[in-house]
């Protein structure tokens, strides 16, 4: 199957195009933290040259407890948000969580991201396929790549093929997660990019009780396998203190270990292409 080149912006992600980044901290801590981070993700990218589009969430749904924090909200968030893209002129990718969400996300967002644990929710996908943007949808822990076909079947049959897929890990019993590095290029085989989340793939979900742990000390190496195995983009989250992140902590990788990661996985993605 031909594959597809979705565009962002400037930025054109899939066939024979360079392997692009999505980074930033898992949700929106404050306008101030939001800003640095995408002033120093731009920098890092820049002198790794790959591509860099910001991720940040304005409203973390899916939190194990209720008491945990979720950010923003949808109209400060997305306030922010919009402050990054004018100021630093970067791609903005985020996720929504509802229907009523998309109205207002469409006007900043330049990727509608659906979450994993909503990848088969029939109407979300529909409602983020016909604004037109490009589409990403992280395949759910409890699916089989090859079951992302009809997730695309969706998308196409609202008159989008801006569609991205991100494998983020199966589950593997419980609190666990496991990469099955198949899936990249079985996901590939439809036709459309495919991004490999190196950190949320590290994740334990609900492992530390009311909070999801991690294993950061792996998402070097899970993301060194994606790059081998062709993959388009990796999603990274980041902060410049991991251990104090509101979000995602355990599996986020700090600012300062980012530039080191990039160089190895460019010099794989690289020659990877080079022998296609």
């Amino acid at each position: 199957m031909k594959r597809r080149i979705v565009k962002v912006g400037k930025i054109k992600i899939g066939a024979g195009q360079p392997l692009v980044l999505i980074a930033g901290p898992c949700v929106i801590e404050s306008e101030k933290s939001a800003l640095y981070h995408a002033e120093k993700l731009i920098k890092i990218a820049s002198d790794a040259g790959i591509p860099f589009i910001y991720k940040s969430s304005y409203d973390k749904a899916n939190r194990t407890s209720v008491d945990s924090f979720r950010g923003p909200g949808l109209q400060s968030g997305l306030d922010i948000l919009e402050k990054i893209k004018e100021r630093f002129k970067a791609p903005i990718l985020s996720d929504v969580h509802c229907r009523q969400d998309i109205e207002e996300a469409v006007h900043i967002l330049d990727i509608i991201q659906i979450p994993a644990f909503l990848s088969r929710q029939t109407d979300l996908i529909l409602t983020a396929a016909e604004t037109g943007k490009p589409v990403n949808v992280k395949k759910g822990q409890f699916m089989a790549p090859w079951d992302m076909k009809y997730v695309i079947e969706k998308i196409e049959r609202a008159g989008n093929n801006g569609i991205i897929m991100t494998e983020r890990g199966t589950s593997f019993g419980y609190n666990n997660l496991v990469s099955d590095m198949r899936s990249l290029p079985i996901m590939r085989g439809f036709g459309y990019p495919v991004v490999y989340d190196a950190t949320h793939s590290a994740q334990l979900p609900g492992g530390k009780g009311p909070s999801s742990g991690g294993q950061r000390e792996f998402v070097s190496g899970l993301a060194r396998s994606a790059a081998a195995m062709g993959v388009d983009g990796i999603f990274i989250e980041t902060h410049r203190d991991p251990d104090k992140a509101l979000s995602d902590g355990p599996n986020m990788v700090s600012l300062k270990d980012l530039p080191g990661i990039l160089k190895q996985i460019r010099g794989i993605s690289e020659v990877i292409e080079k022998d296609v």
